[in-house]
């Protein structure tokens, strides 16, 4: 039988994070490593980002951020639910724990969205063409909720839903990762009727958790695009193994409609350069990650030719959420 022809949407996340994340995703663009990319707002170097997306006509959207640096909203109130005494978002975990304990303000939540929505605007010149969110917080319990009202208020029409095909046959991945990750993908699945209520899309599969830093491979994108599309493993007959229903659920982009067999999928990736001691991030500083050598070993990854020969072997046609 015929390879279905696959759309991939490889998003560049946090643009506008340092000045040498920026350099990295765009030098990925280039060279057709990546097609997309996700900005953050509240970065330390987002304007010089918005700056770079017009001149190379990157395809560009929102990275919205509750949980990394400081709120752009001014009008939030003093002391707000969103953030620590010191005025900071509460961070990745501490932004869950806030929310499990019901100290999260939802109105507040709107807010700082908007505000970003808003200032995404007057950054670029333009709706976002998608938006998701800056360490999954967008398909949290009651998060998603307002997050789709902002999208449909504004007719951002595409979205990031994090289910992973392949996630549950990763046993190598620390407990603490993998409990993390799967929470992710349920709360992600929680989200699903959410997202279709208000008549918001996003790709049939999605790649990018199992792939981050030095994870990523050539081999390892090889596997996740072929759990992606739907390509039987070993494994598959497993009491463990995932339905193919997991990904069917999150089948509602414009392509799905036009019986062309045409398969979508979005790769999550993080190129850059390693960033420098206090030199960019979200207001406190880059974090552990962001000055580690797993940004760079991203980059290379995705500029390795083995890669682009993988995608033409495999019938694969890099896109942006602008195209689907």
């Amino acid at each position: 039988m015929p390879q279905p022809r696959v759309k991939l949407v490889v998003t560049g996340d946090d643009f506008g994070y340092c000045a040498r994340r920026n350099r990295g995703i765009v030098e990925c663009f280039q060279k057709g490593a990546i097609s997309n990319v996700s900005l953050l707002v509240n970065g330390m170097a987002a304007e010089e980002a918005a700056e770079i997306s017009k001149r190379h006509s990157i395809p560009i959207g929102l990275h919205a951020n509750l949980s990394e640096g400081l709120p752009v909203c001014d009008t939030l109130p003093k002391g707000s639910s969103l953030v620590n005494d010191d005025g900071y978002f509460h961070g990745k975990m501490g932004f869950r724990k806030a929310l499990r304990n019901g100290q999260l303000k939802m109105i507040e939540v709107e807010q700082e969205l908007k505000a970003q929505v808003q200032l995404f605007c007057e950054l670029t010149g333009q709706l976002p063409h998608h938006m998701d969110g800056h360490q999954h917080v967008h398909v949290l319990p009651g998060v998603r909720d307002v997050f789709a009202r902002v999208l449909s208020d504004h007719q951002i029409r595409f979205t990031r839903v994090p289910v992973e095909p392949g996630l549950h046959h990763c046993t190598w991945l620390s407990p603490q990762l993998r409990g993390f990750y799967l929470q992710v993908e349920q709360d992600s699945l929680d989200s699903i009727p959410v997202f279709l209520k208000h008549g918001i899309r996003w790709p049939h599969a999605y790649i990018g958790l199992t792939t981050v830093g030095k994870s990523m491979s050539v081999a390892s994108l090889k596997t996740a695009l072929q759990n992606a599309v739907g390509t039987p493993s070993p494994s598959s007959s497993s009491e463990n193994a995932e339905p193919r229903s997991r990904c069917d659920l999150t089948a509602v982009p414009d392509s799905s409609q036009k019986g062309d067999g045409t398969l979508t999928v979005e790769l999550m990736v993080h190129p850059g350069y390693p960033s420098l001691p206090q030199e960019g991030g979200c207001g406190e500083g880059p974090d552990d990650f962001s000055q580690s050598l797993d940004r760079l070993h991203e980059l290379r990854t995705l500029t390795d030719p083995e890669l682009r020969r993988l995608y033409k072997e495999k019938n694969i046609q890099l896109c942006a959420f602008r195209d689907l």
